[in-house]
């Protein structure tokens, strides 16, 4: 099963991470959260790698709707975003939020998670035009 859409950006890492969350702003994506998975490899293993953000964005009206419907849904959430550099770019990975949908098996979500995978797809897409 595929559960996530990608991007490549001709940009650096550290220019992609404020586009990214500029262009997923502009779709109604917040950001709730961030990891920095590199600094706390680093810290707590003592592991190199490559920058490796976790966006954690949050469209607050579809979770809003999404809760009302089953309130287990928020292990779920939010919808990760992951800004990662990649040889000499960077690649924007992003959950398929269609995947949201068949986890509890209720058909009720399947147009949320629709509108939200739309939402991702347009902003992934906005990026690899912008940062080709």
């Amino acid at each position: 099963m595929e559960f996530s859409k990608s991007v490549r950006l001709s940009i650096s890492y550290n220019e992609a991470v404020p586009k990214v969350k500029e262009v997923f702003k502009s779709k109604g994506f917040g950001t709730l959260t961030e990891i920095d998975v590199q600094a706390t490899l680093k810290e707590k293993i003592d592991v190199d790698m490559d920058p490796y953000l976790i966006i954690g964005a949050c469209n607050p009206n579809l979770a809003h709707r999404a809760l009302t419907i089953e309130p287990l849904l928020g292990l779920l959430l939010p919808c990760n975003v992951v800004v990662r550099k990649d040889g000499d770019g960077v690649v924007v990975d992003a959950l398929d939020a269609t995947v949201i949908a068949t986890v509890p098996e209720n058909p009720d979500l399947k147009p949320i998670a629709e509108e939200a995978g739309r939402l991702i797809g347009e902003a992934l897409a906005e990026l690899g035009e912008a940062y080709k």
